[in-house]
């Protein structure tokens, strides 16, 4: 099949400009479009190609004739292509949610942040999370929190401010100012040596999978945007890219309130 037979001259610049490395959003950008529509133009070109990968797309633009599909594979293709679409309109979707949700606040966090966290459990998959606000010196106080188990909630509360050891996730995301992504918080060392915060992490939380990600304004480390699974189920590097993406917008929403708490306090 030629790399450009049935394809419109729109699709042919989107096809060319994805497959040699764009971006959707530096398409969307250039052709002046939504991303989501550059999504729903690549569904139908990957279908008309008979493709499933930008390497099969870049293979097929350059004319190489690809081992035609048997109708079962070319199901699953398009199945997965859906999917992945539906996915993806869901993401942008719920971001621009929290964009807004973030600019009607007036800098109520209590409003903000709950729902930053119940998007980013849902798109995650994951049974709940916590935002920690960072306190400095290892020190870190669990502000807000999404279906968190109610003991680990009530040990949370009853700590207050408290110190991460290094060993643990938290400590080693403040010492790194890196994600850390555990496999399962029951097999490292640290919950055999019966540190409090992992005991209550996976005993009282029932947690086993386990990423955080360090909030950063600039160079300062203001907290930590923790999920967690309560089976073993390793976070993958998409879905934790995604929920850097949330961090960051807990990030603004930290830094907006906090800027129109000084405003207010300037003029009382």
């Amino acid at each position: 099949m030629s790399g450009q037979s049935g394809l419109s001259q729109r699709e042919l610049q989107i096809a060319r400009s994805y497959a040699g490395g764009e971006t959707y959003q530096t398409i969307a950008d250039a052709l002046c479009i939504a991303p989501s529509t550059v999504r729903t133009h690549l569904s139908t070109i990957y279908r008309k190609l008979e493709v499933s990968s930008k390497l099969e797309l870049a293979t097929c633009l350059n004319g190489e004739v690809q081992r035609p599909r048997n109708p079962s594979e070319m199901a699953a293709v398009v199945s997965e292509l859906a999917l992945s679409l539906e996915e993806a309109i869901s993401r942008e979707k719920a971001l621009s949610e929290v964009l807004r949700i973030i600019s009607a606040s007036q800098g109520d966090l209590g409003a903000v942040m709950p729902s930053i966290l119940t998007y980013a459990l849902e798109l995650c998959d994951a049974e709940f999370g916590i935002l920690f606000e960072y306190q400095r010196n290892g020190r870190f106080h669990a502000n807000h929190a999404v279906g968190i188990p109610k003991p680990f909630k009530t040990w949370l509360d009853d700590q207050g401010i408290f110190a991460a050891s290094p060993h643990t996730g938290l400590g080693r995301m403040d010492e790194l100012r890196a994600v850390i992504n555990i496999i399962d918080v029951k097999s490292e060392a640290v919950y055999q040596t019966d540190d409090p915060l992992r005991y209550a992490t996976a005993d009282l939380g029932g947690a086993r999978s386990f990423v955080a990600i360090p909030m950063l304004a600039g160079d300062s480390l203001v907290g930590a945007f923790t999920i967690y699974r309560q089976t073993v189920r390793p976070f993958s590097d998409d879905t934790t890219r995604l929920a850097q993406m949330f961090a960051a917008q807990s990030v603004i929403a930290l830094e907006n309130a906090r800027m129109i708490r000084a405003i207010q306090a300037a003029h009382s």
